[in-house]
């Protein structure tokens, strides 16, 4: 939206700020998020009123509304997941009247058994105390759960630190990089039923 996708590193940069502030009880949901655009435009050297920072944060969430969509291997993973008879739940750092929508518009809301929202819990990944209240609310233990998550440090990392299985889901493909000790990594969702059933089961057997 700012036309430079290298932006987008400073964006996460400054929403995970941003989230811990609102967790701590410094900023409340619904102004952190004006707050937080007005902080990202002054890192890209535009210095913006609240008011024009609160315009542009209402015009970004209605361009995300309107472009949310599922990537294609999404659906046959749950579904097969729901097949074998393993609980599910989504774990978030978004907000949780966001976030439940945009399950609900997306027709997901039927496939998990618990939704874990860093708002209403308090916490936010990599925090162990989110991944733990999720295996309480499934009730399995973090030895037998596995965490699949598109961020290394705040997905894989934080969950293998809370002792599940972390497993990074890298759609851009390998980076060249050594993949950190502990972790596995895939490039789409269709891996997992396979990743569940030769190497997790066989590590945990």
């Amino acid at each position: 939206m700012v036309g430079n996708a290298d932006a987008w590193s400073l964006w996460q940069r400054i929403t995970d700020d941003h989230v811990s502030r609102q967790l701590a009880g410094e900023l409340q949901y619904e102004s952190m998020r004006n707050i937080r655009t007005q902080a990202f435009f002054a890192a890209l050297g535009e210095e913006l009123t609240l008011e024009e920072a609160t315009r542009r944060e209402l015009f970004r969430q209605e361009v995300l509304s309107a472009g949310w969509c599922l990537f294609p291997d999404v659906i046959p993973m749950l579904d097969w997941l729901r097949a074998t008879g393993l609980p599910i739940a989504a774990i978030s750092n978004a907000s949780g009247r966001h976030q439940r929508v945009k399950i609900a518009q997306l027709g997901l809301s039927a496939y998990f058994d618990a939704v874990l929202i860093a708002g209403e819990v308090g916490c936010a990944k990599p925090d162990r105390v989110i991944f733990h209240t999720a295996c309480l609310a499934l009730g399995v233990p973090p030895g037998d759960t596995v965490h699949v998550g598109d961020r290394l440090h705040a997905d894989a990392i934080g969950a293998r630190d809370a002792g599940m299985h972390g497993v990074w889901i890298n759609r851009t493909g390998p980076t060249g990089g050594t993949l950190p000790a502990g972790l596995s990594s895939i490039t789409s969702l269709a891996e997992l039923p396979e990743l569940l059933v030769c190497e997790l089961s066989a590590a945990t057997a």
